[in-house]
């Protein structure tokens, strides 16, 4: 048996949540988030063996933030202490999707990830069912950005499946240098998941998303998916397109973290032997039901409420 289904590369935020936008002074909720742990939690409840690869601060926040990886259920053998301070972001998240962001995150423990931390664990990564990375861990630093595709090679070389999310953010990088590295880890992924046109215009040149896989697909992604908000979700594989419905969520609060929540569950179900739109049905199911909670991990839907809202296809074409 393989140490775990899913191990996922990125850093994990220490989250101030305020329910009230940042000019009315609202009471703040301390939390835990960042991609890589919405994923990483969304990966568990779809029934993964999870780890995360990351450094967290050798401080009282760095416990805190063990502690909530442990129990989230996911294994925390991959995560080292550093000396260095634990990033750190302020929230004001709405359904809309235009959320307020403060990030304090240079010089942060795992900003300085590099290549090194990475094939310290290429045995854990080769044997993982399914590997996670995303373009905002890779924007964090040259180390950073080093340490992402070392992982997607290692992941690629083993028989993993690599899972990409570009995750573009204008504040960490540039559209030219997204772009650059979307190309380097593209053909090493078994999934890129663009958003369109969040991710798609500045990375794929494009707003449509059926131009989006064609783009992916030419920079050598095996397969694409690309959200289109509450819309519809479109992806392609050799074995054909599809486009499913996004299920509507009527106590939906806060979509921050959803698209995470999207990537962790489709690695972990590929991971686990589903087919691609299997995945992909049971991914956009728990990222819709993740709309329930505020902040990244506010709510992670079990697997048995997702197969009960993961949507069939509405078209297809070979």
């Amino acid at each position: 048996m393989r140490p775990f289904d899913v191990v996922l590369v990125g850093e994990i935020l220490v989250e101030l949540y305020s329910e009230e936008p940042f000019a009315d002074g609202g009471a703040l909720r301390l939390g835990f988030s960042g991609d890589v742990l919405n994923a990483a939690a969304a990966a568990t409840a779809a029934g993964a063996r999870t780890a995360v690869l990351t450094a967290v601060g050798d401080d009282e926040l760095g416990g805190a933030i063990l502690a909530r990886v442990a129990g989230l259920g996911i294994d925390t053998s991959l995560i080292r202490r550093s000396s260095a301070v634990n990033g750190a972001y302020l929230l004001h998240g709405d359904l809309s999707g235009h959320r307020q962001f403060v990030y304090w995150r240079t010089g942060s423990a795992a900003s300085q990830l590099t290549a090194a931390d990475v094939t310290r664990h290429q045995d854990v990564l080769a044997a993982a069912g399914a590997v996670v990375l995303s373009g905002i861990f890779a924007a964090l630093s040259p180390g950073c950005a080093d340490a992402a595709l070392a992982g997607a090679r290692i992941a690629a070389a083993g028989g993993a499946a690599v899972v990409y999310d570009p995750n573009f953010r204008p504040r960490l990088t540039t559209p030219a240098q997204a772009r650059a590295t979307l190309a380097q880890i593209a053909p090493y992924a078994a999934v890129v998941t663009p958003s369109c046109p969040g991710d798609s215009r500045p990375l794929l040149g494009t707003a449509d998303p059926h131009e989006a896989i064609a783009a992916a697909r030419v920079l050598g992604a095996g397969a694409v998916a690309v959200t289109c908000g509450a819309e519809s979700l479109v992806a392609a594989s050799p074995e054909g397109e599809f486009t499913l419905p996004v299920p509507h969520i009527p106590d939906a609060l806060d979509a921050t973290g959803a698209g995470d929540v999207f990537a962790g569950t489709l690695a972990a179900r590929l991971a686990l032997g589903d087919r691609f739109q299997e995945a992909v049905s049971l991914g956009i199911g728990a990222a819709s039901l993740s709309l329930a909670g505020r902040g990244g991990t506010g709510h992670i839907p079990a697997l048995a409420d997702t197969r009960s809202i993961a949507p069939a296809p509405i078209a297809r074409s070979n």
